[in-house]
């Protein structure tokens, strides 16, 4: 059997019944866990927790480092499983620096690989795969997800009560710094709702104080390109990350913990809501409920315009738009680039994917360009692969210089 070596992201057809999925981890103690997850992302119970003092549950086992399915086995209601590597709560500052690794091992041959990504920024849990049903079948995806909040915070995103990790040490000075002084939603409610948005909240956090925008407020919205060439994008998870980054980006900003999304799409303008409490899984529960087209990129930004000016917002809107080819309404973008600029409304264009982006690229580039309320960014082909830092680097460098102007 040929072995698969999968990427963060990527994902690949489980053939056999009973798949083994192993755990190795590089001079770390650390324990091996699952959780099984209905269709709405959350666990059904807490039983569906499985470790070393709950070790099977309904065709799922946990035996020192690896997890065993038995696909045909588990019931209909399981929708997936997550395998999850955690450090070993009881050593003091024990967090993963080189990321744990997987094999999947089917019919006794090991079909699959995956490493994760390193990690640098004190995570102490990592989800490393999860198990999906896709049709009649199942396939695996890797996903390298860190979280420096403990198994604890981890599942209580997936709803999952368990008894609480021995106490850690306190938040660095930095963070108890941005807890004062960024907006209201803070690093505590953040560490209650969604503790795997620590980190990012923390590094969007550091990007505006490097700028001097600790404490600055703004109504953040997401629109996002739904052409038929995203197709590939949106399966792999990457722009389910970006969306989480720019909610973790938000909780700075804003003072709720919700972000609108609006899809960009053949047809109307699809708007929605990516929150703290329902952000695991969202892009992919809601891009299902759009339509594929050729993105309409003015109809997206017209309905973003209207939801903030019928909002009553008084802080100023940071409007992310990521662009993955050109758009085919060029001169009414222009336009409403330029009769927005006196509505306090700043648009950022985050280019990724695979399409062409001169237009966005070039807004700016003549020096007689008016729109000085408007920035691109280029992401690359897969935003997920951005440090973080150089990441909100370039969210907000062009947003804070607005803002000061």
């Amino acid at each position: 059997m040929r072995t698969t070596l999968l990427r963060k992201g990527e994902n690949t057809v489980l053939s056999a019944a009973r798949t083994v999925l192993q755990v190795s981890v590089h001079r770390l103690s650390a324990d091996v866990s699952a959780l099984l997850l209905g269709a709405d992302g959350k666990v059904r119970g807490d039983h569906d927790l499985v470790f070393y003092n709950h070790p099977a549950q309904d065709g799922v086992s946990v035996t020192d480092t690896a997890v065993t399915a038995d696909l045909p086995g588990l019931p209909a209601d399981v929708h997936r499983v997550i395998v999850v590597v955690s450090a070993d709560p009881l050593q003091p500052g024990a967090v993963f620096t080189r990321a744990p690794r997987l094999s999947i091992t089917q019919s006794g041959a090991t079909s699959a690989s995956f490493t994760a990504p390193d990690f640098a920024a004190g995570e102490t849990v990592v989800v490393l795969a999860e198990l999906y049903r896709r049709g009649d079948g199942w396939k695996v995806r890797a996903v390298g997800q860190g979280y420096a909040s403990g198994l604890a915070g981890l599942a209580t995103d997936y709803g999952v009560d368990i008894d609480p990790e021995p106490t850690a040490a306190p938040l660095p000075a930095q963070t108890r710094a941005m807890a004062g002084q960024s907006a209201s939603v803070g690093l505590t409610k953040l560490q209650r709702q969604a503790p795997g948005l620590l980190a990012p909240a923390r590094q969007a956090g550091q990007a505006l104080a490097d700028r001097g925008l600790t404490g600055r407020r703004a109504a953040v919205y997401l629109i996002l390109d739904h052409d038929w060439h995203m197709e590939e994008l949106y399966e792999s998870f990457a722009v389910q990350a970006f969306a989480e980054r720019v909610l973790a980006l938000s909780v700075n900003l804003d003072d709720d913990g919700t972000v609108p999304v609006i899809f960009s799409s053949g047809r109307e303008p699809f708007l929605e809501e990516i929150r703290l409490d329902n952000y695991r899984g969202r892009i992919g529960q809601l891009h299902t409920q759009v339509d594929w087209g050729w993105g309409n990129v003015a109809d997206a930004m017209r309905r973003a315009i209207s939801h903030y000016q019928e909002s009553g917002a008084s802080d100023p809107a940071f409007i992310v738009t990521q662009v993955g080819d050109e758009p085919w309404d060029k001169a009414e973008v222009r336009s409403m680039l330029q009769n927005t600029a006196s509505l306090g409304i700043f648009w950022l264009f985050v280019g990724f994917g695979r399409g062409k982006l001169a237009f966005y690229k070039n807004l700016n580039a003549s020096t007689s360009a008016t729109f000085t309320n408007v920035a691109f960014y280029d992401a690359g082909k897969n935003p997920g692969s951005v440090p973080g830092e150089r990441f909100y680097t370039g969210l907000v460098d062009a947003f804070a210089t607005w803002l000061r102007s």
